[in-house]
């Protein structure tokens, strides 16, 4: 691993803007929103469905380099290999508006996952968008099904086949009903595997322990994470290949046989580059990829590619991807010449491969569209909730109140399991919508007024907790809109299914639940109470107890679910729970 950059001391919020305003000097038909780090394309038709990526740089020319048309109409990107905040992902979906629907193609990274569910759920509340989607790629094998059961296969390269076929289809008006059902199928028929000989070096952070020089990483991400195996001493090219198809074909594999390849089936072959290889070894290692998958396994590929699609800085190391096209097809009620069709389809997005996509730079540009995140859209008289401002006040201050008090608990126990930032950032979430209050958002004692000001402090809170919350506040504005138009019943009446639905909407970017030791175990049986029995104080009980009950409990998601801590954490409960709990704590003793 090389340590040594052109850039050796550049921080990574410097170096990304400047290498995407390269990109869109060179290409007259995209355009960057630099405030928010958003590259679009300025020719996207708000007739057609709008398909945004992103994530964390580091992995060009993913994404921003397939943007353009018959490919992607936008991307947020993050610092390297940091996803972006849910504000850029706003900033791109409302950079390009569809008729239509949105379309938000990630690999699935809790990060990613968090805030491009948040930014969906935003886009909606603020109609931004009619329709939004998130469709995870799951295409990494390395780790098995019953390690990964929470939270999904990691995503790798395989994802760019999915957006090539979708922005094709795009591009020829399909509907965003199809659309969905195509990318669901596509991505289901995904299968990747990733091989590495070291980490990459991350310009201005510190090294990486080297991996020797005996070793090969079988299951590389692209993160720099740990590999899933490391083989020694050093396998033959044979070997290697020969263990990496063993992964992502071998059918009796309870584990990872997750796509069944049959004979005569058509498949596409992805060869990606981490980075670091030269083009002559990628060419030598997908020519003994194919000869091993027609010999060994009676595939052989309809479609090939072989490039850098989706990098991981200058590492030194590939991955494999395979796609069955044909139960891709079958699933999707599509035909197999008909997605080979969407492959070969014409995009001057400037990455994609075979492509002459770049024009004169003295093309005449359309101007950049002029984006405002924080627009929302207008309540009216009729849709709002009015409540007494005195108590509305009141009940929201002793819950942000309630939460600042147990910052050095919750920090204390963060620090335990965690990175020890939960009790900063409720602290620093609660103080700023104290300021809100202070500045009298409450005295017209609407709810909405209050609720979206409280949903522009929690977007700053950033950390899993604070997506969290963004997501669930975000649909609750939504549904709280629906139920207030169904009728005058009391405020309770109103918010329980309101929650509910706001609740099921979290569900769907989220697979924590009751058990795994998260906020979950405290959201999830308030609202279920609260819907039940139309009861505010018995439904803080439960939140009582279900806070209690996180102690002993073994975390599954997060920092917490891969490190552990000497059994301490057994006997302290999980602080975003604890917080939550306290808040609602909060609201109902100050409520009337």
């Amino acid at each position: 691993m090389s340590s040594k950059h052109y850039f050796p001391e550049t921080a990574v919020n410097t170096l990304v803007p400047r290498a995407l305003q390269a990109l869109v000097a060179a290409n007259p038909s995209l355009s960057f929103l630099d405030e928010h780090r958003v590259v679009l394309n300025t020719t996207h038709k708000s007739s057609n469905v709008a398909l945004i990526s992103g994530g964390g740089s580091g992995h060009e020319p993913a994404w921003s380099g397939y943007v353009g048309d018959g490919l992607l109409s936008a991307v947020a990107c993050g610092d390297i290999f940091a996803s972006p905040s849910m504000k850029q992902v706003l900033a791109a979906i409302a950079s390009v508006p569809s008729e239509k629907g949105t379309i938000l193609l990630i690999t699935n990274y809790t990060g990613d996952k968090l805030h491009f569910g948040l930014a969906a759920e935003r886009a909606l509340a603020a109609g931004f968008a009619k329709k939004v989607v998130v469709l995870p790629a799951t295409d990494d094998v390395s780790i098995g099904r019953s390690r990964c059961e929470k939270v999904g296969r990691r995503g790798l390269a395989g994802n760019v086949i999915t957006m090539k076929v979708l922005g094709a289809a795009a591009s020829q008006e399909y509907s965003y009903e199809r659309l969905v059902d195509i990318g669901k199928a596509v991505n289901n028929q995904l299968v990747s595997i990733g091989s590495a000989l070291d980490h990459c070096h991350v310009p201005g952070r510190q090294n990486h322990d080297e991996i020797g020089d005996d070793v090969c990483v079988v299951g590389a991400g692209i993160h720099n994470e740990p590999g899933a195996q490391k083989v020694s001493p050093f396998p033959s090219v044979e070997d290697l290949i020969a263990q990496l198809l063993t992964l992502i074909c071998d059918q009796k594999d309870p584990e990872r046989g997750f796509v069944r390849f049959s004979d005569n089936d058509d498949t596409v072959l992805l060869i990606n580059n981490y980075g670091g290889l030269s083009n002559l070894e990628l060419g030598a290692l997908t020519q003994e990829t194919l000869s091993q998958l027609e010999s060994k396994w009676r595939i052989k590929p309809t479609k090939i590619y072989a490039a850098p699609f989706e990098t991981s800085l200058n590492g030194p190391g590939f991955s494999i991807t395979l796609c069955n096209l044909t139960i891709a097809a079958k699933e999707s009620n599509t035909s197999v010449d008909e997605l080979l069709g969407l492959l070969a389809y014409e995009t001057k997005a400037p990455a994609w491969p075979n492509v002459l996509s770049n024009t004169s730079t003295k093309a005449e540009r359309k101007p950049t569209p002029v984006v405002d995140i924080e627009k929302q859209t207008p309540i009216s008289t009729e849709e709002d909730i009015t409540v007494d401002p005195t108590n509305l006040e009141a009940t929201v201050r002793l819950a942000c109140e309630r939460a600042i008090k147990s910052e050095p608990d919750l920090t204390k126990w963060d620090m335990v399991m965690g990175d020890g930032d939960c009790g900063e950032a409720v602290k620093g979430v609660c103080e700023a919508v104290l300021k809100i209050l202070d500045n009298g958002t409450a005295k017209s004692g609407s709810v909405f007024e209050l609720l979206y000001a409280v949903i522009d402090a929690v977007d700053d809170m950033g950390g899993t907790l604070g997506a969290i919350f963004g997501i669930l506040l975000a649909a609750l504005a939504s549904s709280l809109r629906t139920e207030k138009q169904k009728g005058d019943g009391s405020l309770l009446d109103v918010f329980a299914p309101a929650l509910t639905q706001a609740v099921g909407a979290l569900k769907n970017h989220t697979g924590a639940r009751v058990g795994d030791r998260t906020v979950m175990d405290v959201l999830l049986p308030f609202q279920e109470t609260l819907e039940s029995a139309r009861d505010f104080e018995k439904a803080v009980r439960e939140a009582e107890k279900a806070a209690e009950g996180t102690r002993g409990l073994k975390p599954k998601f997060g920092r917490a679910s891969y490190v552990g801590a000497g059994g301490e954490e057994q006997h302290l409960p999980d602080p975003g729970a604890w917080a939550l709990m306290e808040m609602v704590r909060g609201l109902y003793d100050a409520s009337p």
